[in-house]
């Protein structure tokens, strides 16, 4: 059970192995781009391609796929980034259970998005977990689980890759233990317990208020969606890459450009000041700034925001 590229690797992975995957349930496809075309979630993508049966259920909670799902005789279900709350008598149904693949080292970041919010948090490592299904949400005992540093440079995109790959190296050491018998399951901290909600593309607006390394990660964080952004004579222009330097030096207001040129453009912030990289204007492909200066010229005390 998946639905996005997270889940594809997963899947992947558990086909190239060898085990006898049933089915596969996913979302139903959604339309997209202008023309609001239906087109399939990638697992779907991917489960066509290799000729595995897929289901596609609107709610499992109503019960009408119930008696399909038992009849799979399946011994496991296999959960990462389904996108949908599986009900008691569902999570009953396998011999051994369900099984879930979550992109956090829980009970730190349960939720939607967990890969993001680690970097916009500035944090120097993440990770993998399978944990044990239950009811509420990313709550069950742990099974197995996998660190994976983040590096200076990652953004939520790379370490998206990361994880799946990781994820799924999990999955294949762990499976053989549940059929085994050889796991001990451990209760989460629900002290140590955090939430992280679903991105929204107003989540990328940058407040120079904050400071740079606050503004700085989430450039990162939020590479490839929704991306990072600021508006510029009324316009949006994208931030795809920064830097953060040191203190600004004088009494500079946030969001007041201190100096712009061949080594980018320099943004007070609420403390220190970031550089801008790279951005992408308004109906324009990405760009170094220093070439998008070449023919925009920012003055020294121009406002961002």
């Amino acid at each position: 059970m998946g639905t996005p590229d997270f889940a594809v690797g997963s899947l992947k992975a558990l086909y190239e192995a060898g085990y006898e995957i049933a089915a596969v349930v996913t979302q139903p496809d959604k339309p997209k781009g202008r023309k609001k075309e239906l087109m399939p979630p990638p697992v779907k993508e991917y489960a066509m391609s290799v000729s595995l049966p897929v289901l596609q259920p609107e709610k499992l909670k109503t019960g009408e796929w119930d008696e399909q799902l038992s009849a799979l005789g399946a011994d496991l279900f296999v959960v990462a980034a389904f996108g949908q709350i599986l009900p008691q008598n569902i999570l009953d149904m396998p011999k051994y259970g369900c099984i879930n693949l979550h992109a956090s080292l829980l009970p730190e970041y349960r939720g939607a998005a967990p890969i993001q919010q680690a970097i916009l948090d500035g944090k120097k490592e993440t990770g993998v977990t399978i944990q044990q299904m239950a009811l509420a949400l990313d709550s069950g005992d742990i099974i197995s689980r996998k660190i994976v540093p983040i590096d200076d440079e990652d953004t939520g995109g790379s370490l998206f890759d990361k994880l799946a790959e990781e994820g799924a190296k999990l999955l294949l050491e762990t499976i053989p233990r549940i059929e085994s018998g050889d796991i001990d399951p451990q209760p989460q901290d629900e002290s140590k317990s955090s939430y992280v909600k679903m991105l929204k593309k107003e989540d990328g607006r940058m407040d120079f208020s904050l400071t740079a390394t606050v503004l700085h990660n989430r450039v990162r964080g939020l590479s490839p969606w929704p991306g990072a952004f600021t508006e510029l004579g009324g316009k949006k222009l994208r931030i795809w890459k920064t830097q953060v330097l040191g203190t600004v030096g004088d009494d500079a207001s946030a969001g007041t450009v201190i100096s712009a040129g061949k080594t980018g453009i320099d943004i007070c912030c609420g403390e220190g000041v970031l550089r801008i990289l790279e951005l992408q204007p308004e109906g324009k492909k990405n760009m170094r700034a220093a070439d998008y200066l070449l023919g925009h010229a920012i003055e020294v005390g121009t406002v961002f925001g």
